[in-house]
Parts: C-alpha cells; sequence; structure tokens
C-alpha cells in the first residue's frame, strides 16, 4: 500500500513560500560583499544559533535544518535514499583512503547520510564489512583490496563511483515516483557524461573507460566509452544522437555549464510537483530545491570572497523552484 504524505505536502507546501527566487538570487548577487550577502541571508532565516557568522558554517547548517523539516514530516529517512546514499559511498570513499594513509577522516566525513560515517570507517578499519549497509558491502571490499594492493587512488574511486552509479540507477527503478525516477536516470547519465568527457579529454583507453561507466536506459555506455576514446567531439557527436543532444553546447562550455543544464532539467521537471498532493513528489521537489539553493549561495558567497566576475557566477546559478 502507497503511503498518504498529505501531511508532509500541506506543511511542505508553507515551507515553499521561504524558498529562494530568481529574484532574491539576483539580489545576492548584487550585493556589495560577502558580508552583505550573510546578512540578506540572515534577513531571510537562514542560520541559526551562532552558524550565521561563517558561510561554510551557515550553508552547512542550512542542509542540516532542511533534514531535520523532513525527519519530522517523514518518518522513515529510507525514503530519500536516492539523495542520501551518494553522501555515503563518499563516505566511504573517505574511509578506504584515510586508512590506507593512516590518517583520521575528520572534517572530510559527511554527516547528513543514511549511514553513519564513523561506523563506515569502523567498519572498513576493522574490516567487519558486515556492520555496513549492504549496498556499501562489496564496493568496500573491493576498493580496499584494489587500494591495498595496488596504491592506485584512482581505479579505487572508479570502483566506489561506479557502485554508486548502480545503486542510484536501482533505487530509481524500483520507485514508483515519476520525478525520483527521472532524478535518479539524469543523476547517473550526467555522472557518465562527465566521466566521459574527461576521459576523452585526458586520453583514457577505451577498457578504462567502460569500467568507469554504469549502464543507464537512456544512453547505450558501450558506444559513450568507444566515443570518448577516441576524443571530445566524438562524445558531443554520439550525444547528439541522445535525449542529451540538448546538453551539447553547454558540454561545449564547461562541465560547471553542463552541471547547470541538469540542475535546471530536474528543476523543470520538478515543478509540476506543486500541484500534486498526495504523493512524496513534493517533499522530494523540495529537498532537491533546497539543495539547488544551498548550492547557489555557496557559489555566490565563493564569487565575493574570491572576488570573481558577477557575470561568470550568473551564467552557472540555477533556475530556481519557486
Amino acid at each position: 500500500m502507497q503511503q498518504d504524505y498529505t501531511y508532509a505536502v500541506a506543511r511542505i507546501r508553507y515551507r515553499e513560500n521561504k524558498l529562494l527566487s530568481d529574484a532574491d538570487l539576483n539580489a545576492l548577487l548584487s550585493a556589495k560583499d560577502a558580508d552583505a550577502v550573510m546578512r540578506l541571508l540572515r534577513d531571510k532565516g537562514w542560520g541559526d544559533n551562532g552558524s550565521d557568522s561563517d558561510p561554510e558554517m551557515l550553508l552547512r547548517r542550512e542542509s542540516e535544518k532542511a533534514w531535520e523539516f523532513i525527519d519530522e514530516i517523514v518518518p522513515d529517512r529510507e525514503s530519500f535514499a536516492f539523495l542520501l546514499a551518494p553522501n555515503d559511498f563518499h563516505n566511504l570513499k573517505v574511509a578506504v583512503k584515510a586508512i590506507t594513509r593512516d590518517m583520521k577522516p575528520d572534517d572530510m566525513l559527511i554527516h547528513n547520510a543514511l549511514c553513519d560515517p564513523m561506523t563506515i570507517y569502523e567498519a572498513v578499519q576493522k574490516r567487519e564489512y558486515e556492520n555496513l549497509p549492504d549496498f556499501l558491502v562489496e564496493p568496500a571490499k573491493e576498493a580496499m583490496t584494489v587500494l591495498l594492493q595496488t596504491s592506485d587512488g584512482q581505479l579505487c574511486d572508479i570502483i566506489i563511483d561506479r557502485a554508486c552509479m548502480e545503486h542510484i540507477a536501482k533505487l530509481g527503478k524500483e520507485n514508483q515516483n515519476e520525478l525520483i525516477r527521472l532524478y535518479c536516470e539524469l543523476f547517473v547519465a550526467a555522472a557518465d557524461i562527465k566521466t566521459a568527457v574527461r576521459s576523452a579529454h585526458t586520453g583514457k583507453r577505451v577498457d578504462f573507460i567502460t569500467r568507469a561507466l554504469a549502464p543507464c536506459d537512456t544512453l547505450d555506455v558501450s558506444r559513450l566509452a568507444q566515443a570518448a576514446s577516441l576524443g571530445f567531439e566524438d562524445v558531443l557527436k554520439y550525444l547528439e544522437t541522445t535525449r542529451y543532444s540538448a546538453a551539447v553546447p553547454a558540454i561545449r562550455t564547461s562541465m560547471s555549464a553542463f552541471e547547470k543544464w541538469c540542475d535546471d532539467s530536474v528543476t523543470e521537471a520538478m515543478k509540476p510537483q506543486k500541484w500534486e498532493p498526495f504523493t512524496i513528489g513534493p517533499v522530494a521537489a523540495y529537498l532537491i530545491a533546497r539543495e539547488n539553493e544551498i548550492k547557489a549561495v555557496r557559489m555566490i558567497l565563493s564569487a565575493k570572497l574570491n572576488g570573481l566576475s558577477d557575470d561568470v557566477i550568473k551564467e552557472r546559478l540555477r533556475s530556481m523552484y519557486v
């Protein structure tokens, strides 16, 4: 029986009104400096408990607040595994490398995940893989073996990144919600495209590229790997034959432009959820929108702190949900 999200959606509707709009982002971008941006954000209710004096602390706290709110209205975080699981794979990557280099993971771990990051670290450190979530067991074993035997950090990354993509693809296929299915498919396809482009630029062999790519429904990864082994222009020629043909100009510009194209595509797909009162869709859309606005604010703050041109940042800002 499908869960009724009527109460959660009702709560989301109020919170949606507090999301930043495109006009809000333009106001932040027009601010004189980072301090002025922080003041505008505080006026919008961002930060609390002393977290609003440091940009990174502010952004981290906003992410925490978003999930604290979701925990109030949806009791099972597993419903949002498609958003959280990548953080678990990130923590696995950190744990494996920290352990093999005799380092502490410290600030590299992401705490907003399905599994406590120190549980992952300790399980890998003690080789007690049975204490890991099922989806991390095999990549943890394989990554540790490869890193200990070969010291090949890049191959370790490929193992964990591909396992992540395969898991997200699986979550998408198992989900009945159209938005979540689309998000998961685009997550995997975008990762494959970025890997193909990087491989083309660095002259990787087809067997390396094939191992790095994860299967998805909207790309023929065999053709993509072959194209990437031939060069960047061949990647674009192949993509012109897929549903991602509209992304080719963005890819030609930069990976940042492509990431913006992906995020804007998801945002456009999310908009019908504003009129959906009963499913998980509006809750998922709200969470994705919050992630996007935090990403946008981080970009603006970074620009102000590093003296980057407002025009350059404006080209990279995502379209907002509201």
